[in-house]
């Protein structure tokens, strides 16, 4: 089968790496002044993983589209804009999957519902969420991940053409819910990050129980599953976000919390800022995201943002 990846940045990378070793005839696209992709002409490589000589590399946004099936992986604040070129260059009868983790900023719109705004009709769109980083699948480590999507044909012939040792998937049944949770694990995994800044590691364990429950209550209210909140896309994804030393958000709110920079993306930055969106559009109480969001675009002082955040109100566990 014949598979591009959109962006060649450290996920869509491995998307095409992994394609690649499981059979399939891989195209990687990736802009042709971005360093990402100069680095890959000059050496086939970014230093985590190198690319084989089967992989073709590409800065030709149309021909990467003639592919069966078509991965995007790009941040997440990028996908308006690159599915209306896509649509500029017109496309039909493809199977788009989405491999980011995001809510887009001002509108609060799952990252599905921007592609089936920008896309020509008659294309199809789906999901790839869930734990693992590159450094370890790369080091045969396997993991397990969520394909979903609006057709259970689309999910099925996903699944079949991308299961392998490395990778178990399972059927989503639930876009809003495994969209939404897997785009605010990473909020979550920004306020981890700064309990380690701050020495409160042993919080990890509240902060995990008490987010997944915020997060539910968010689902539903969006008209999702609150039980999607416990799958792969959010709880079963925190060790690899709120633990794993290979998490930007969770690096990035280590070194917010010390005072110091990073240079890397951490998805969770935007995220907060559209959760609070949704926050407002729902009427639903985000606590653990109210406090990144002060800290982050209102200055608060992050140890008393999270002072405040453990020290609430009391009240039943499972309220609400």
């Amino acid at each position: 089968m014949q598979v591009s990846v959109l962006g060649n940045g450290r996920w869509g990378a491995f998307q095409a790496w992994y394609a690649n070793r499981i059979g399939h005839t891989v195209t990687s696209y990736g802009l042709a002044d971005s360093p990402q992709t100069l680095q890959f002409l000059k050496t086939r490589s970014n230093g985590m993983l190198t690319f084989a000589d089967s992989i073709t590399l590409s800065t030709n946004l149309a021909k990467s589209l003639e592919a069966e099936v078509i991965i995007i992986s790009v941040p997440s604040q990028s996908l308006r804009g690159l599915c209306r070129e896509i649509a500029a260059i017109g496309t039909a009868g493809k199977q788009f999957v989405l491999c980011m983790k995001g809510i887009e900023t001002g509108t609060g719109k799952r990252l599905s519902e921007i592609a089936g705004e920008e896309l020509p009709a008659g294309n199809r769109v789906a999901v790839w969420l869930g734990p693992g980083h590159v450094q370890e699948f790369t080091r045969g480590v396997p993991n397990c991940m969520v394909i979903d999507a609006p057709a259970e044909a689309d999910k099925e012939f996903l699944v079949n053409a991308f299961s392998s040792d490395l990778i178990r998937f399972y059927y989503g049944n639930d876009m809003i819910g495994n969209e939404v949770g897997a785009a605010a694990k990473n909020v979550v995994g920004i306020a981890a990050g700064m309990l380690d800044g701050f020495g409160l590691t042993s919080l990890k364990g509240p902060l995990m129980s008490r987010g997944t429950r915020e997060v539910a209550r968010l689902i539903k209210a969006l008209g999702g599953q609150e039980l999607s909140a416990y799958g792969l896309c959010h709880l079963g994804d925190y060790e690899a976000t709120v633990f794993s030393p290979h998490s930007h958000n969770r690096m990035f709110g280590e070194l917010y919390a010390r005072g110091e920079t990073y240079d890397k993306l951490a998805e969770g930055y935007y995220t907060v800022d559209s959760m609070m969106t949704l926050s407002q559009q729902t009427g639903v109480e985000l606590p653990i995201c109210n406090a990144v969001y002060q800290t982050l675009y209102h200055k608060m002082n992050p140890r008393q943002a999270l002072d405040a955040l453990f020290t609430r109100s009391l009240k039943q566990e499972f309220y609400g």
